[in-house]
């Protein structure tokens, strides 16, 4: 498992600057990241076993603690063998993001291949790594390493994805555009050049509170009385981290468009697609089933959590193939 030391003191990378698709280019950008495990370098002093971890929509460099369970020295991602690099994306909080500038409603519109290139020129800049060993992406971080698989096919071994799919579609294209339509609708958010008051902040965390309703399973919350459902929305609002409205809406807007269906022909990296049964915002049946048989090297695992999404979290309850996936790579 990993100390709690590993993710108190992240460090920090800047980078001269950082160009969208949309060409807009910003300078001075600093990446939050953190590294857990061993570095190993081949002759010409590149290290050959870094594996990248992506994050969800709110999550952040710490989200690492999702693979806890089954990470540390001689365990699954075997830290001995393994240099696990998990940085805040582009358009999370402490790095490049529009909470970590003044630009507010001037800030670029990011998609996901600027996230991809965000972490390929970060790997490149700080590590000077151009392949992984493998990637692993939850929920929206799966978007992020499906699409780095796609678009950039020999620049890893193994990708992981977990909760996540390959387009935004059906009841999550709703609930990103509702989100969306909350936000815009309050006079003070002023298309991004918001003024802080009490109603914008109401309406922010309205927003968040439509995303709950998915998150956990239906047996979850069939199964809890409604004092502790008002608890677990508030304590799901407290850990968000995209604490800045302006980070929600870019966000959100940035998975509204992913769809990249016609390029997973393109992945040449082995995938194991894992899913879980209960999941309301990612359905195996229409997510995971159809993308493993899109994908043409590739693993299906689907498991069972009531915790439905945030089932992710219990992946010791697959360890054991997980290990054996693995076993090809380390």
């Amino acid at each position: 498992m990993f100390s709690d030391l590993d993710f108190e003191k992240p460090e920090y990378f800047t980078l001269d600057k950082f160009k969208f698709s949309t060409g807009d280019v910003l300078e001075n950008v600093d990446v939050e990241y953190i590294t857990v495990g061993t570095p190993i370098y081949n002759d010409d002093g590149e290290i050959i076993n870094g594996v990248l971890y992506c994050h969800g929509s709110s999550g952040d460099y710490g989200s690492l603690r999702r693979i806890n369970d089954i990470s540390g020295s001689g365990e699954v991602f075997d830290t001995d063998k393994l240099f696990l690099i998990s940085l805040s994306s582009l358009g999370s909080p402490r790095s490049l993001s529009p909470s970590m500038t003044n630009l507010k409603g001037d800030f670029p519109h990011y998609s996901i291949i600027d996230m991809v290139n965000f972490q390929r020129q970060f790997l490149k800049e700080k590590f000077n790594i151009t392949h992984l060993k493998g990637m692993i992406g939850n929920s929206m971080g799966g978007f992020t390493v499906l699409t780095w698989a796609a678009y950039y096919p020999l620049e890893m071994d193994f990708v992981i994805s977990l909760v996540s799919s390959y387009k935004v579609a059906g009841h999550n294209y709703a609930l990103s555009r509702i989100m969306d339509d909350i936000v815009k609708s309050c006079p003070d958010y002023n298309d991004g050049d918001y003024i802080a008051s009490e109603e914008l902040n109401r309406t922010f965390k309205l927003a968040n509170e439509v995303m709950f309703n998915y998150g956990f399973s239906r047996e979850f919350y069939r199964n809890k009385s409604n004092y502790e459902i008002d608890l677990s929305i508030e304590e799901m609002l407290s850990e968000d981290t995209l604490d800045d409205i302006n980070d929600m809406v870019y966000r959100n807007d940035a998975s509204l468009n992913y769809n990249i269906e016609d390029k997973l022909k393109d992945i040449v990296a082995k995938v194991l697609i894992v899913a879980i049964n209960q999941d309301q915002y990612f359905p195996p049946n229409l997510d995971a089933i159809p993308m493993s048989h899109m994908i043409k090297n590739s693993e299906l695992l689907i498991y069972d959590s009531i915790n439905g999404h945030i089932g992710s979290r219990e992946l010791k309850k697959v360890e054991s193939n997980l290990k054996e996936f693995l076993n090809e790579f380390i």
